[in-house]
């Protein structure tokens, strides 16, 4: 018998509704003990799935809310387990006074995730479903949202199953025939998996692809802001984030550190860097900061290299120049075109050019135009794009297992020595399908959910 868990799952902000969440073999009775239906029908003999209303109390019988209760049977339940919910009003008084009436009834309180950790573990999730619940919850644009709810309906399990299973088969069979030498059961020729092996090696190679597009899907685009000192830099970013996050002077040098806020331009989602002006400087601090800048440059998935447009081009900014162009993704700003044009886009080396005012706004829209097209998506948002690093290294690996395997064949190893790697594979996709995951990983995936979920 589990232990009965009980947590808030609607968060701890005012709202119309609150939601106090329990599962477990027996929580219909805990639950009975604080909660009672205005029918009168005990709470675990009332009809499930059926919203009911009630009244809760504490252990004093003090009426806390009038609220209404859900009763989910196992199986039929998000957890797979006897599962209850009281729809409160979404005051945190209320559900901080109805959680430990219920922990004083017999619940505990539930662990980060322990709900979606135990429908993954009665089989109601699988492993890339389980994972998908927490990118959903954290969101932030449309299609990050749309990939993941694609996921947690088991888009992505769908496209690794046939493949995990193929593996299997090949690992069955050979198994088969070396611990059963005297059974009626066909010779292995791992030769005769190649096909199916290419096929398994293709559809990896497929998902490894979307990986780029997923990443940038669950974490936005890292958009460094780069040039010397006092070309307005900042100035950019806060018109960008519309708001003054950043101190704005007319001193050089004013940014000392790698600055950061998220906004949506267009339909794309940037994480903006402000960086320190880059340039040679003898200000131990300063030269901290510029360092940080380089860095900043060099992970960022787009560069946006500022300048100031009303005055003629300098030494910095030709150096900062040349470290941009290497970039795959860089975009050159003339900024201050209130201030003057002494710099026009063919002064620059850069394949996209614009003219900006990051003052009065000028601009910016032909930035939020040009930046949609360099991040358009690539494939559907639709649960089949890799948006985990952990699901995209497990992938990876038996990616390359199965091509060491087909490598093999091509050597004529024996097929023990090509089965090490077809088992490595396996290994490698159960990381991912929850098949063969250690409990430090389970324990790590969940740990990234919040209380309730």
């Amino acid at each position: 018998m589990s232990d009965i868990i009980a947590a808030v799952s609607t968060g701890n902000q005012i709202s119309a509704i609150g939601i106090l969440r329990l599962t477990g073999d027996g929580c219909a009775e805990v639950a009975g003990k604080v909660f009672t239906l205005n029918s009168g029908v005990p709470l675990n003999q009332a009809p499930a799935r059926k919203l009911m209303l009630g009244t809760l109390q504490d252990k004093d019988g003090r009426v806390i809310d009038q609220c209404m209760a859900v009763y989910c049977r196992a199986p039929h339940s998000y957890t797979g387990e006897d599962t209850v919910e009281l729809q409160c009003h979404g005051s945190p008084a209320v559900l901080a006074a109805g959680l430990e009436a219920l922990y004083l009834a017999g619940a505990r309180p539930a662990r980060r995730g322990e709900f979606t950790k135990r429908a993954f573990l009665n089989g109601q999730l699988g492993l890339t479903q389980a994972e998908a619940v927490i990118d959903l919850i954290e969101a932030e644009t449309a299609d990050a949202a749309a990939n993941a709810a694609g996921q947690v309906g088991g888009v992505l399990q769908k496209k690794l199953s046939p493949v995990y299973e193929n593996l299997t088969d090949i690992c069955s069979h050979f198994h088969a025939v070396l611990d059963y030498p005297d059974e009626d059961i066909e010779d292995f020729g791992l030769e005769n998996y190649e096909a199916a092996l290419k096929e398994d090696a293709k559809i990896l190679y497929g998902l490894s692809r979307t990986y780029g597009q997923g990443r940038i899907l669950r974490n936005g685009v890292a958009a460094a802001i780069v040039g010397k000192p006092n070309v307005g830099k900042s100035s950019l970013l806060n018109a960008l984030a519309g708001y003054e996050r950043v101190i704005v002077t007319e001193i050089a040098g004013t940014t000392r550190d790698t600055v950061e806020e998220t906004v949506m331009l267009g339909s794309t989602r940037l994480r903006l860097i402000d960086t320190a002006g880059i340039r040679q400087t003898e200000d131990r601090i300063e030269a901290m900061g510029v360092e940080r800048s380089r860095k900043a440059l060099e992970e960022a998935d787009l560069v946006l290299f500022v300048c100031d447009g009303s005055q003629p081009l300098t030494q910095e900014d030709q150096d900062v120049i040349r470290q941009c162009c290497d970039m795959e993704n860089a975009i050159a700003l003339i900024n201050k075109l209130d201030l003057g044009k002494a710099v026009v886009p063919s002064d620059l080396p850069f394949m996209n050019v614009i003219p900006i005012c990051a003052k009065t706004g000028e601009g910016l829209d032909l930035l939020a135009n040009l930046v949609d097209d360099m991040f358009a998506n690539e494939f559907p948002c639709d649960g089949g794009i890799l948006s985990n690093a952990r699901q995209y290294d497990a992938i990876r690996r038996a990616y390359e297992a199965i091509l060491r395997t087909l490598h093999g064949l091509k050597l004529g190893l024996t097929p023990d020595a090509a089965l090490t790697d077809v088992e490595e594979a396996m290994e490698a996709m159960g990381e991912v399908t929850g098949a063969t995951v250690r409990e430090d990983i389970t324990a790590r995936i969940f740990e990234r959910f919040c209380v309730g979920k």
